[in-house]
C-alpha cells in the first residue's frame, strides 16, 4: 500500500527532472522503506515533487531506474538553479580570458613601474646636502708671499661653490727661467675639500676672478688669474687647463700693478673683454692695455698716462652709469675717471669708436681736467679705498670711499657727498650689509683703539650716523670681515676678535678670557644687537675669508685662509676651512655686551636663528 501511494504521488505530470539516479548509492542505504515513509511524514510529506531535504525520491520500477540513467546533457541541471545553455559556458571562457588578460597588464604595469622607481632611486643623483658640512684642510708649509686670494666658484656643477686660492710652495725651486719661487694655483671641493686640481704658476698671484665671460647659459665657467709681476692667464673652471695666457713681452716696460677688470664686448666676438693697468718700472707710466677676453691677444695697443703716484694705487674699477657710460675709475691717493671711450680710440689708433662706447654721462664730462683732457676728476682728498655699493633710489651705485680723516659716500649719478663720516684709524674695507630697516645699505666698520684693541661700528647708510659700537681685544691686523644677507633682508656680519668677558661698570674696555693666541669668530645679527654669538675659534693668523650661498638650502657657509705660527727655518701652515653657518648658529655659545630688558632667553633666541635662511646678496655690483 505504501508502494502505490509513492506512485501515486509521483506522477510525470508533477514529477520535475530529478538529475542522474545513482544505484549504488540507493544500494548501499541501509533504512528500510518502512523508515522512509516515516520520515516522509514526520516532515510533511512531498510538496511539488520534491523531498523536504532535496533529496531525489526513488524510481518506481526498474524501468523507470533504467530510464533514469540516461538522461540528456542538456537536461542535467543543479538543485535550484536553471539550466544553462552550451553557450554560456562558452561566454564564461571567453570572461575568464579577458579578465586573465587584465590581471597580466596590471602586474606588467605594476612591475615596470617599481623597475623605474628603483632606477629614479639609485641611478639619478640625490642634491647633496650641505647643512652640517664643515670641514678643514692642512695643505701643507706656505713658502711665503703676502698675498692671500681666496674665491668661491661652482666648478664641477654639483649645486655647490667650490674654494680656489693660490699659494706659493715652500720648496726650494723656483720657475722655470726666473729667480721668482713658484706658486700653485688650488681648487678644493665645497663638499668635502678634498683637491679637484691644481695648476703650477710661474708665479704668486695677485689676484683670482671667476666669472662668465660669454654670456648664455652653456658659458663655462672661466677664472682669471692675475701674478704680481706679468702673468695673466685664463683657466678652465672644471679641468684648471689654462686656456691662454698673455704673453709677456706686452708688459716689457712694466709691470701689473692690479687684478684685471672685466669689460664689455669690445671686439664684437661674443666674449666680454678685459682691461690690465701696469706701471713702469723705471717711470711712473701708467699703461692701460686691452684684452681680448677669447685669446688673450691684444686689442690694439698700450694707451699711456704720466702720472705720478704718491700713495698705494687705487682700482682700477669700471664703472657704467645710468646712462650707459663706461668709465675707468684709478688714482694714487685721489680718484680720478677716464672713459673706456678715450682708451679704446687711442689703442685702435682711429677716431671712432662702438655705439656702446658713444654714451657720455654730462655731469661726469663736466669734471675733466682743463690739463689733462682724457682724466675726470672724482675725488682728490686723501683717498685710500675705493668701493661700489648699490644706490637705494636709482638703478646704479654710489662710491664708497675711505679716507684717511674718514668715510665719504658720494652719489654715482653725479659725484657729489652724500654724507661723511670723520674718524681715525680706519684702514680695513668697510663691510657693507642691512642693519637697519629702512632698506639702505649700512656698513660695518674695524677701527684700531690702541694696542691690541679694536673697535666695531655700525654707520647707518642713510645718514652716515653710527647705530652700533662695541670695543673688543684683538691683535691681529686688518682681520677680514664679511656679511650675509637673510631671507627677511637682514644681515648677519661676521668678525674676528679675542674671547670677550663681562665689560668693569666704570670702562669700556673689555678683557680678553684667553691667550692672545686664540680667536674666536664673532656674529652680529640686527635683531639682537646686545649679544654676539661666537661661531668657532682659531689659533692661526685669519687672511682671507668669503661667505658663500647654498642656494638649494638656503644656507651660507664661511670659508677662511688660515696660516698657522711659524718658527725660525719652518714656514707657516695653511688651513683652508669651511663653516655652515646654519649649523654654526645652533651650536654657537652666546656672549653678552650688555644687560637688556628683558633678557634674551636661549630658547627664544634658538626659536629665531633656526627660521634664518640664507640668500645671495643683493648689493654685489660693480656698477649700474
Amino acid at each position: 500500500v505504501q508502494r502505490r501511494m509513492t506512485r501515486m504521488l509521483r506522477t510525470p505530470e508533477t514529477i520535475p527532472d530529478l538529475g542522474e539516479y545513482d544505484p549504488l548509492t540507493q544500494a548501499d542505504s541501509d533504512e528500510s522503506e518502512d523508515d522512509l515513509v516515516l520520515n516522509l511524514q514526520k516532515n510533511g510529506g512531498v510538496k511539488n515533487g520534491k523531498s523536504p531535504l532535496g533529496e531525489a525520491p526513488e524510481p518506481d520500477s526498474d524501468a523507470e531506474v533504467a530510464e533514469a540513467a540516461k538522461p540528456h546533457l542538456s537536461e542535467v541541471t543543479t538543485e535550484g538553479y536553471p539550466s544553462e545553455p552550451l553557450g554560456g559556458l562558452e561566454q564564461k571562457a571567453a570572461s575568464s580570458l579577458v579578465s586573465y588578460v587584465r590581471t597580466s597588464v596590471f602586474l606588467l604595469t605594476l612591475g615596470i613601474s617599481m623597475i623605474l622607481v628603483l632606477l629614479c632611486a639609485f641611478l639619478i643623483p640625490c642634491p647633496p646636502r650641505d647643512l652640517h658640512s664643515t670641514w678643514s684642510r692642512h695643505l701643507g708649509s706656505q713658502g711665503g708671499g703676502d698675498l692671500s686670494p681666496l674665491e668661491l666658484a661652482d666648478v664641477n656643477g654639483d649645486g655647490l661653490r667650490d674654494v680656489l686660492l693660490s699659494f706659493v710652495m715652500s720648496r726650494n725651486g723656483s720657475a722655470v727661467g726666473g729667480s721668482r719661487p713658484a706658486a700653485n694655483l688650488v681648487c678644493l671641493s665645497g663638499m668635502n675639500g678634498s683637491t679637484l686640481w691644481s695648476s703650477l704658476l710661474p708665479e704668486e698671484a695677485r689676484d683670482i676672478t671667476c666669472l662668465e665671460l660669454m654670456p648664455g647659459s652653456l658659458a663655462e665657467t672661466i677664472c682669471l688669474v692675475t701674478g704680481t709681476h706679468k702673468m695673466l692667464s685664463a683657466f678652465n673652471a672644471t679641468s684648471g687647463k689654462a686656456i691662454w695666457t698673455l704673453n709677456p713681452n706686452y708688459l716689457s716696460n712694466g709691470t701689473l700693478a692690479a687684478p684685471v677688470v672685466v669689460l664689455p664686448d669690445l671686439d664684437e666676438d661674443g666674449v666680454r673683454d678685459l682691461v690690465v693697468l701696469a706701471i713702469g718700472e723705471l717711470q711712473p707710466d701708467l699703461c692701460f692695455l686691452l684684452v681680448s677676453g677669447r685669446t688673450g691677444s691684444p686689442v690694439g695697443r698700450p694707451v699711456k698716462y704720466n702720472i705720478v703716484g704718491v700713495r698705494n694705487l687705487i682700482g682700477p674699477q669700471v664703472y657704467i652709469t645710468t646712462n650707459g657710460a663706461v668709465y675707468i675709475l684709478f688714482g694714487f691717493g685721489n680718484i680720478q675717471a677716464v672713459a673706456l671711450r678715450d682708451i679704446f680710440v687711442q689703442a685702435q689708433n682711429r677716431d671712432s669708436s662702438p655705439p656702446s662706447l658713444q654714451i657720455e654721462e654730462p655731469e661726469w664730462e663736466k669734471r675733466r681736467s682743463i690739463n689733462l683732457s682724457d682724466l675726470i676728476d672724482v675725488y682728490s682728498d686723501g683717498a685710500e679705498l675705493l668701493q661700489m655699493v648699490k644706490a637705494p633710489d636709482c638703478n646704479c651705485s654710489n662710491l664708497l670711499i675711505t679716507t684717511r680723516q674718514g668715510l665719504v659716500l658720494l652719489r654715482g649719478q653725479n659725484l657729489t657727498p652724500y654724507w661723511t663720516l670723520r674718524l681715525q684709524g680706519l684702514r680695513s674695507p668697510p663691510t657693507p650689509g642691512y642693519f637697519t630697516d629702512d632698506q639702505t645699505l649700512d656698513f660695518l666698520l674695524q677701527i684700531q683703539d690702541g694696542v691690541g684693541m679694536k673697535k666695531m661700528m655700525v654707520v647707518d647708510g642713510d645718514s652716515g650716523s653710527v647705530v652700533w659700537s662695541y670695543r673688543a681685544p684683538c691683535h691681529m691686523k686688518e682681520t677680514p670681515a664679511t656679511s650675509a644677507v637673510t631671507s627677511d633682508r637682514k644681515s648677519v656680519f661676521l668678525f674676528w676678535a679675542e674671547g670677550l668677558s663681562a665689560a668693569s661698570p666704570n670702562s669700556d674696555i673689555i678683557l680678553g678670557t684667553e691667550p692672545p693666541s686664540l680667536h674666536h669668530l664673532y656674529l652680529l645679527h640686527p635683531a639682537f644687537s646686545s649679544i654676539l654669538l661666537d661661531l668657532a675659534n682659531t689659533t692661526g693668523t685669519v687672511t682671507a675669508s668669503e661667505v658663500g650661498i647654498n642656494d638649494l638650502w638656503k644656507d651660507a657657509f664661511y670659508v677662511t685662509r688660515t696660516t698657522g705660527p711659524s718658527s725660525k727655518g719652518h714656514p707657516a701652515a695653511l688651513v683652508v676651512s669651511k663653516l655652515s653657518l646654519r649649523w654654526a648658529l645652533m651650536e654657537g655659545q652666546m656672549a653678552q655686551l650688555q644687560e637688556s630688558t628683558p633678557k634674551i632667553g636661549r630658547g627664544e633666541l634658538r626659536r629665531f636663528l633656526s627660521r634664518i635662511k640664507f640668500v645671495e646678496a643683493p648689493y654685489e655690483v660693480s656698477g649700474c
